[in-house]
């Protein structure tokens, strides 16, 4: 399906099982909305699954793994050989995330949406876009028409996992300078200097920053990308991943499921899915604040808000993974909890 056909069937989540979703809340034996915002997670939840009993029993964290052009300019600590080695270990279930879903009834779905060669683990779904990216301080990342067919990907492969049973989306992603693409986009859509949007990345030096912002600001002049246009900006300065993920917002849009977004690259695929279909963000849950300089800028461009702030910036929908027992939890209460009169409590009332 093309990504014009997933944004047009896009509508907004249901208000009628939201305020359904609230009287329940309400009839609940403990002090009014004092859950506070773990009750928000719940209502909207129940306009995007379009009852007032959503349920989110079989969750996939799906990981965009591709190759950046600007590692070639120092940019990262390590080489892009990595990013393969990372998506093979979450094949074999041995990464950070991969650790961390085996808490969460979750299962990791590694995509090779543009690693500089395909995925050897049987577990790695290669949907390869190109092999790698251009270089963006000296090149467009990728052509206009290879960026709307990576989101075209994201959106598929949210279909398919749709069709498999998954109702909860978490985005993440594995690529090896993957924060020099993002601040590049972050610097470009929110119209601030590189230097004011770019952090140290997996921990580069400070000498390793002042090249970073360098590169990126090159990146800039080079491309020129136009900020009013998500298309421009992400196939001139972003990478495949941020596409991908872009997707994947959409997708999850479109077949009504929640999706997670994650840190710093996953929020700004996230601006870039709302940018390209507004209501689109009506399915998205700010999970986490990470510690890049930008991502508390592209939330609140977003107007999403987060419940975590705990310095985390390693990516792979790690952030998102710690969010989710909050919402489990939230869930546990909506249905585990009497209502007042079962409770033997008399019943709050919302007083002016």
């Amino acid at each position: 399906m093309k990504i014009e056909e997933v944004i047009e069937g896009i509508v907004p989540a249901d208000r009628s099982a939201m305020e359904e979703a609230w009287t329940h809340w309400d009839s609940l034996c403990k002090p009014l909305r004092g859950f506070g915002k773990l009750e928000e997670l719940v209502v909207q939840l129940a306009g995007i699954r379009r009852r007032v009993d959503p349920e989110i029993k079989k969750r996939a964290v799906v990981i965009m793994g591709s190759d950046n052009g600007v590692v070639a300019e120092g940019v990262s600590q390590t080489g892009s050989e990595v990013t393969a080695q990372v998506l093979e270990n979450m094949g074999d279930k041995i990464s950070s995330v991969c650790v961390m879903a085996r808490l969460l009834n979750a299962d990791v779905i590694p995509i090779n949406i543009g690693m500089n060669k395909d995925g050897k683990h049987p577990a790695i779904r290669n949907r390869a876009v190109r092999y790698g990216t251009g270089n963006i301080a000296r090149e467009p990342a990728m052509s206009r028409q290879e960026c709307l067919k990576a989101i075209e990907e994201g959106s598929h492969i949210v279909g398919e996992l749709n069709q498999e049973g998954y109702d909860l989306i978490i985005t993440g992603e594995m690529g090896i300078g993957n924060t020099t693409t993002s601040s590049a986009c972050a610097s470009v859509i929110l119209g601030k200097d590189p230097r004011e949007v770019t952090g140290r990345g997996a921990g580069l030096s400070s000498e390793g920053l002042d090249r970073k912002v360098s590169v990126i600001r090159r990146a800039i002049q080079v491309n020129r990308p136009d900020p009013k246009d998500a298309l421009d900006v992400m196939a001139k300065v972003g990478g495949l991943d941020i596409a991908g993920m872009t997707g994947c917002f959409l997708g999850a849009a479109y077949h009504q499921l929640p999706v997670l977004i994650d840190g710093f690259v996953s929020e700004v695929s996230a601006y870039f899915a709302a940018q390209l279909c507004p209501v689109s963000k009506e399915y998205m849950y700010a999970t986490h604040c990470s510690a890049e300089p930008a991502s508390e800028m592209i939330l609140r461009a977003l107007e999403l808000e987060p419940l975590l702030y705990a310095g985390m910036h390693l990516g792979e929908g790690t952030g998102a993974a710690a969010f989710l027992p909050l919402m489990d939890q939230a869930l546990n209460v909506y249905y585990g909890l009497p209502v007042f009169e079962a409770g033997k409590v008399e019943a709050y009332e919302h007083l002016k």
